[in-house]
């Protein structure tokens, strides 16, 4: 992606807020990284030039960020933490920022329903396999400032990110997502949903059922099982939020591409944060019975994300993405219908 046209991309986003009307994601960012990443670049400033009329200034700074925890998922600091980032990515290394606010923002995963994780994990990719110029750094410090304004904790999350599963039975990721509970009215928006899951009983003995990892490779292993088995599920429970149950692929994905730029020590805890975000997308959007896997006509690679760039819609473009790191880690060719599934659906 050495021709500019990502960097000319990000240059026109980066004049916009992470969010608009109150509080939907810009997915700008993300989108043109995977157009781009997929030799898709022709299609890049053509799909901008729909996308940017829908979205907000960037949002003004109040003051600037001294004590971080308290202004740590404070919606209407964001102008402060994308100042704050831009500043310290400007002074520091970006790997060693990264490295230092990972675990302090990791138990936060649901800000912006998985957003901010999705969009630090576009943005580290860019880092960790291209150049590294201006633009480039402002994405990840618009990235991490975005997460931080948003950052928001899931229920019983920090338990299971402090190791507190003494007594629990210990499963495969397999097991783990077939026993995940659902909560009763599945209605209303992300953080009404997310705000029922500590009424529901089986919840946190459900999420502490997943195996912790004992090494790095483990949990990297762990990661690749989460993204292929929460991209098959897509396929039977996709049909009842076409849209949020895509995080639950799209979120540990982005954790997945984060992990070379980390600290192996993080892997671990990396691995057991992602996992909380797809048990509860699931637990919040998905059916209790889940549906037949529809049957969609066997395509290439290629030819899954160049239908998935036709049809133009953000979260259909980066789901597609997302199932074909999967499928190149595994091989299943089942992964390859989920983002035709997708496209379908929304």
């Amino acid at each position: 992606m050495s021709d500019g046209i990502l960097d000319e991309a990000y240059e026109r986003l980066h004049r916009t807020g992470p969010e608009y009307e109150g509080w939907l994601s810009n997915h700008g960012p993300m989108a043109v990284e995977a157009l781009a990443r997929h030799g898709h670049q022709g299609q890049v400033h053509r799909w901008l030039d729909d996308y940017l009329g829908r979205l907000d200034e960037l949002p003004r700074g109040l003051h600037p960020i001294d004590d971080w925890r308290a202004a740590l998922g404070d919606p209407k600091r964001a102008g402060d933490w994308l100042a704050y980032f831009d500043r310290q990515l400007r002074d520091h290394p970006w790997r060693d920022v990264l490295g230092t606010w990972w675990p302090r923002l990791l138990p936060g995963i649901a800000a912006g329903a998985t957003h901010g994780v999705i969009r630090v994990g576009h943005a580290v990719r860019v880092l960790e396999t291209d150049d590294v110029n201006p633009p480039r750094l402002t994405e990840l410090a618009q990235a991490l400032g975005y997460w931080a304004a948003r950052w928001q904790p899931i229920p019983g999350t920090d338990r299971v990110l402090d190791g507190h599963r003494a007594g629990r039975e210990q499963m495969d990721v397999d097991a783990a997502l077939a026993g995940l509970p659902r909560i009763d009215d599945q209605t209303g928006g992300v953080r009404d949903r997310l705000g029922q899951l500590p009424g529901v009983p089986r919840w946190e003995p459900a999420l502490a059922a997943l195996s912790p990892a004992r090494s790095p490779d483990e949990a990297k292993r762990g990661l690749t099982t989460l993204v292929h088995r929460a991209g098959l599920d897509y396929l039977r429970f996709g049909h009842a939020a076409p849209v949020m149950l895509v995080h639950a692929v799209t979120a540990p994905t982005a954790v997945l591409r984060t992990l070379p730029a980390l600290d192996r020590a993080l892997w671990a805890p990396s691995l057991a944060a992602a996992w909380a975000a797809t048990a509860a997308l699931t637990s919040v959007y998905a059916p209790a019975d889940g549906i037949a896997p529809p049957t969609v006509t066997a395509v290439t690679p290629t030819e899954v994300f160049a239908r998935a760039a036709r049809h133009g819609d953000e979260h259909v473009v980066k789901l597609a993405d997302a199932v074909l790191d999967a499928h190149a880690a595994t091989g299943d060719d089942r992964l390859l219908t989920a983002a035709g599934y997708a496209g379908q659906l929304i």
